[in-house]
C-alpha cells in the first residue's frame, strides 16, 4: 500500500501529522487464551465506578433514569434487533411504522408540528438546526445564548464553520435572553437558546422568539433532558421555529457517551429543509393502511450536493427504545416521572444550599441546577468521588474557559434516595470544611 500511494515508509505516511499528535507504537502482549483474556478485561472493567455503586448526581447532558426491563425485552426481539434502516422502506413496514409513531410522540411532547424520524444525538441535531436555519434565511451568522451545553456549541461550530457560517457563542451566562436579543440583525439566521439550559435554568423563550421573528430570525431552542417536558411547557408553544435535543433520558440508559438519540422537530412549512428522514402514512392499492419514507434528503438518498444533512438518522434500536418506553409511560406516566425528578431535585437542593460555603445559583430548575463553592468545583468533585458520591460536573471541566471554576452542575432523578442525598450533603460539608 505505501508503494501504491507513493509513501516510503510508515513515517512518511503520516508526515502530515504533528510527532506530539502522533500515538508511540504499540507493545502488545502476547497471545493469551479466551478465558484469560476474559478475566484480563473483567479486571479492567471493575476499575469503573458504574452509577449503581454508588451516590450519582451527574447530570449535565447525560442522566441516569429507570428503563424498565420491558424495553430492553422488546428491543432484543429478533425481528427488531436485526433491522437496520430502511434502505428498501417499502419491506421494512414494521421499521417504518415504529418510526411514525415516534415521530408522533416526539412531535406531540415538543409541542411541534412536524417531526423527522430521529438524529445521533442532541449535539447534531442542534448543529444540524444551524445550518437549516442558515438554508432558510439564506443568512450566514449562527448565534448561540451562554445557556446553551458548551459541547452543543463546539459541535455547532465545527460544523457551521466548514460551511462558512459565522458562529456567534455568548459567554456562559445563568440567564441571558435579554443578551440574546441584543445580538439580533438582518444578518443573523437563528438564535439558539436552551431550556432548562446547562445551568438548569428554565426560560420563558416567548420574548426571545417574538423578537426573533420580527427580524426574520429563527429560533432554535435545544435541549438535554426531555423528562422535563412532562412537566414544563415545551418551546414549540413558545413559538420557536425548530426545536431539537436529547431524548437519552427516554428508553436509554448510560452509556459512556453513546449510543444515545436526537430529536428534531420544525414547522410543516420548513419541512423540506428538514435534516434526515420522515416516515409517512399511506393506502395501498387495496386500500389498506401502509407506511413509506415521504422525504429521504440525506446524501446517500439523493445528489450529494443537494441534501439536507450528513449524519442524521439514529432510525434503529435508540428510537425504538424511546418509542417503546414512552408509550410505557404515556401522558400521566410521563408528568409523574417529572414530579418524582423535581421533588428529589428540591430536596437536595435544600440541604446542599444550607451548608456552609454554598450558595444555589440557578433561579429555576427542573432536575438540574448549579452551586457556587467556596473551592475549586473539580477538586471537591474529586474529593467527593473518593468518598463514595459522584457529585455533578465541573463546569471548568465543560467550559474551561467560562471563568467558573468555582461553580458546580449537579442533578437529581428519580433514581436518587434520600439516602443518596442525605451522603452528598454530609460529604461536601465534610470537603469544605
Amino acid at each position: 500500500m505505501l508503494a501504491r500511494i507513493g509513501a516510503a515508509s510508515v513515517d512518511e505516511f503520516f508526515i502530515d501529522v504533528p510527532p506530539a499528535a502522533r500515538n508511540p507504537v504499540m507493545r502488545l502482549p502476547n497471545a493469551q487464551g479466551e478465558i484469560a483474556v476474559h478475566r484480563h478485561l473483567a479486571a479492567l472493567a471493575q476499575k469503573n465506578t458504574s452509577a449503581g455503586q454508588s451516590a450519582f448526581f451527574l447530570g449535565a447532558g447525560a442522566y441516569r433514569h429507570h428503563v424498565p426491563a420491558s424495553v430492553d425485552h422488546l428491543i432484543q426481539r429478533s425481528e427488531f434487533l436485526t433491522s437496520y434502516t430502511p434502505y428498501q422502506p417499502e419491506i421494512a413496514q414494521g421499521t417504518l411504522q415504529a418510526l411514525f409513531e415516534f415521530q408522533s410522540q416526539v412531535a406531540m411532547l415538543l409541542n411541534m408540528e412536524v417531526s423527522n424520524a430521529s438524529m445521533y444525538d442532541g449535539s447534531t441535531a442542534c448543529a444540524e438546526a444551524a445550518m437549516m436555519a442558515a438554508r432558510v434565511t439564506k443568512r450566514r451568522k449562527i448565534v448561540l445564548s451562554g445557556g446553551v451545553h458548551p459541547h452543543y456549541v463546539a459541535t455547532v461550530r465545527t460544523a457551521c464553520e466548514a460551511l462558512g457560517l459565522e458562529v456567534m457563542a455568548l459567554p456562559a451566562a445563568i440567564d441571558d435572553e435579554a443578551a440574546v436579543v441584543r445580538q439580533l440583525s438582518n444578518e443573523v439566521a437563528a438564535v439558539i437558546v436552551q431550556s432548562p439550559n446547562v445551568f438548569g435554568t428554565i426560560t420563558d423563550l416567548t420574548s426571545v422568539a417574538d423578537a426573533a421573528r420580527a427580524a426574520g430570525v429563527l429560533t432554535v431552542a435545544t435541549f438535554t433532558e426531555a423528562v422535563a417536558f412532562g412537566l414544563i411547557e415545551p418551546a414549540g408553544g413558545y413559538g420557536a421555529d425548530i426545536v431539537c435535543g436529547e431524548g437519552q433520558s427516554i428508553g436509554n440508559s448510560l452509556n459512556f457517551g453513546g449510543p444515545y438519540v436526537g430529536l428534531f422537530t420544525t414547522r410543516e412549512k420548513y419541512i423540506r429543509q428538514m435534516p434526515g428522514r420522515v416516515a409517512g402514512e399511506t393506502l395501498d392499492a387495496d386500500g389498506q393502511r401502509g407506511f413509506v419514507l415521504t422525504l429521504s434528503t440525506r446524501e446517500q438518498h439523493i445528489r450529494r450536493d443537494k441534501a439536507t444533512s450528513n449524519i442524521c438518522t439514529n432510525s434503529g434500536l435508540c428510537q425504538l427504545a424511546w418509542t417503546i418506553h414512552m408509550t410505557l409511560l404515556g401522558a400521566a406516566g410521563l408528568t409523574r416521572l417529572a414530579r418524582l425528578n423535581h421533588e428529589n431535585t428540591l430536596t437536595l437542593a435544600d440541604a446542599l444550599a444550607a451548608l456552609p460555603g454554598v450558595s444555589l445559583l440557578t433561579p429555576r430548575f427542573f432536575n438540574e441546577f448549579a452551586l457556587r463553592l467556596s473551592r475549586p468545583a473539580q477538586d471537591v468533585v474529586d474529593q467527593l468521588a473518593a468518598r463514595g458520591v459522584i457529585a455533578g460536573v465541573a463546569m471548568s471541566r465543560l467550559d474551561p474557559r467560562a471563568g467558573m471554576d468555582d461553580v458546580l452542575i449537579t442533578c437529581a432523578t428519580e433514581m436518587n434516595t434520600d439516602e443518596d442525598i442525605a451522603a452528598f450533603a454530609r460529604a461536601l460539608k465534610e470537603v469544605l470544611a
